[in-house]
Order: structure tokens, then sequence, then C-alpha cells
């Protein structure tokens, strides 16, 4: 990892940390920690129980992250490939942005109690992050940490390469039509076509590997 790319990545840890300390004498005693499906608080909580969920976020950030830059060194077959490195480091840099972003996005919700918390903007962000991983699924190689990580892929690498292929397309247009959604749907039903396009984009490429591997023992 090179001196920007840790620059980089520090300022997108430490965006949360900073906005916080920036807001924290405007926010209320009581601020919102919970909504429901319309953005509407049904919780409240003190500040110090708000800080301790921005502190789990961030550090659940930054863990994701050195998970998945460090993946190769726990690989039992040893088989990751530095393009595969260099992928899962870019995937990284996606992720956390993505929620950095959120936790920013609750930090604002809780120092503006008058404004309505608008889930729609998470769900558009869900597909954007949806679009990124798919396009990084396409050329994904192959190893135990991530991807479509089922037996009949692990063990064949030609099963691997098609799901994958079929899986990035589906994930980075996926993706797409959740952001849409996100921005034309109601709340009350955003939120169950979000969930319906997940299972399809989770679901197809699942059974579409093992017809493959159905179909190779045949």
């Amino acid at each position: 990892m090179n001196k920007l790319t840790k620059t980089i990545i520090w300022l997108i840890w430490a965006a949360p940390v900073v906005y916080a300390v920036m807001v924290w004498n405007r926010m209320p005693e009581r601020v919102p920690i919970k909504y429901n499906l319309s953005g509407e608080p049904i919780l409240f909580g003190s500040k110090t129980e708000l800080l301790l969920i921005l502190a789990v976020m961030v550090l659940v950030n930054i863990g994701v992250y050195f998970l998945l830059v460090n993946i190769h060194r726990i690989d039992p077959k040893k088989k990751y490939r530095e393009d595969n490195l260099s992928r899962m480091r870019k995937l990284a840099v996606a992720v956390s942005i993505f929620v950095s972003a959120i936790t920013c996005f609750i930090i604002y919700s809780s120092s503006n109690p008058g404004i309505k918390f608008n889930s729609k903007i998470i769900v558009i962000a869900l597909g954007l992050l949806f679009t990124v991983v798919g396009n990084y699924l396409y050329n994904i190689r192959p190893n135990y940490f991530a991807g479509i990580r089922l037996p009949w892929t692990l063990e064949n690498e030609e099963n691997w390469r098609l799901t994958h292929m079929l899986a990035g397309k589906l994930w980075f247009a996926g993706g797409i039509l959740i952001a849409i959604a996100g921005f034309v749907l109601p709340d009350n039903i955003v939120l169950g076509c979000t969930l319906a396009i997940i299972v399809i984009l989770t679901a197809v490429p699942t059974i579409y590997s093992y017809r493959l591997y159905k179909k190779k023992q045949e």
C-alpha cells in the first residue's frame, strides 16, 4: 500500500470522528438512535449511547478493511493471486467509504432532530455499493474468503469463473436497480423491493453454479 492510499484511507476513517467533534456541542442531550421504515425516530437515547454506536461503526469499518486486504495471508491453499489482492484493496476502500458515509449521515440526522431521517439515502448508497462489488466480482480469482464461495465453485476453477462472470453482471445491474428504486419508490415499498432484489442476486448465481456442477458430473 503506497503512502497516498494510506493517507486517503485514514482520512475516510477519520471523517466521521471529525464531523462528530464539530457538531457534538450542537446535539441535543436526547438524540434519536432508532428509526422506523418511514424515517421517523422511534427510540431516543443519550449522546453517550450514540457515541458508542458511532465508535462500533468506525471500529467495524477499520476491521473489515484490514480483513479484506490481509485475507491472502490466511488462504489455506495459498492460491491467492496478486491481481486478487489489488481488487480486494480497491473493494476495501469502497466499503470503507460506504460505512463512513452512513456514519456521517447518522451524525447529521442526530444533530438535526427536526430533519426526517431519509432511509432512501441508505438504500441508494447500498445500490451503489452493489454496483462496485459487482464490478470486482466479474474477474475475481478463486479464494476462500471473498466471492461466491460454494463447495463446487471452490473445487472447480471453470465453475468459479462462469459463476462470477454471471454474478458480476447481475450485481452491477441489480445495484443500479436498487439505487433507482431508492429514488422513485415510496418508503413503504422500497425496503421490500430492495430485499427481493438482494434475494435474486444471491439465489441466481447459486442455482446457476449448482447446475454447472451437476452438468459436469453427468
